[in-house]
């Protein structure tokens, strides 16, 4: 999370979306808060999580920097490969400059991840930047090396964390 946090205090981006939602989302509003700039637009799937992160953002007087939408998971064709991924009906055509993937749970599917870049690809700022939670663990190594193949100007940086992060940009 300290990666995450640091990039975005640092780079100040305007649009993040996160893929899960929970305490990254609240640090991530806090950063754009401090910022004075940013939004974190949040995908959950299970409605509970959904609520209880709202309930913090309340809580915490951040719901200018911070949505949680409730995405449920649905059938989705990428890559010619069927798989649980998020409803993106609400959320924005173009702009993102970070994306935060820590979901959907390993558990679902092989690979549950890969979805994220190929349907997030076409609406992010040429300045965005990818981070990949849980990078140590194989499916998500297989993810970023199918990733690099069908986008091959994305430069990889793995780092070491409890559970590895990638960091993907151009």
């Amino acid at each position: 999370m300290r990666i995450i946090v640091d990039a975005c205090l640092q780079n100040r981006p305007k649009q993040i979306m996160e893929c899960s939602s929970g305490l990254t989302t609240l640090m991530l509003a806090r950063c754009c808060q401090i910022n004075g700039v940013g939004h974190v637009i949040s995908l959950e799937d299970g409605l509970q999580y959904a609520d209880n992160t709202r309930g913090y953002i309340d809580r915490y007087g951040l719901g200018d920097y911070a949505s949680v939408i409730h995405a449920p998971l649905q059938d989705t064709v990428v890559d010619g490969t069927n798989y649980k991924w998020y409803s993106t009906d609400d959320i924005p055509e173009a702009g993102i400059d970070m994306l935060v993937i820590d979901g959907p749970s390993g558990f679902i599917q092989k690979n549950s991840r890969y979805p994220a870049l190929p349907l997030f690809h076409p609406r992010l700022s040429e300045h965005c930047v990818i981070y990949l939670d849980d990078a140590a663990r194989e499916d998500e190594q297989a993810i970023v090396t199918l990733w690099q193949a069908r986008y091959p100007e994305l430069k990889h940086d793995f780092r070491v964390t409890a559970r590895g992060c990638s960091i993907l940009s151009r």
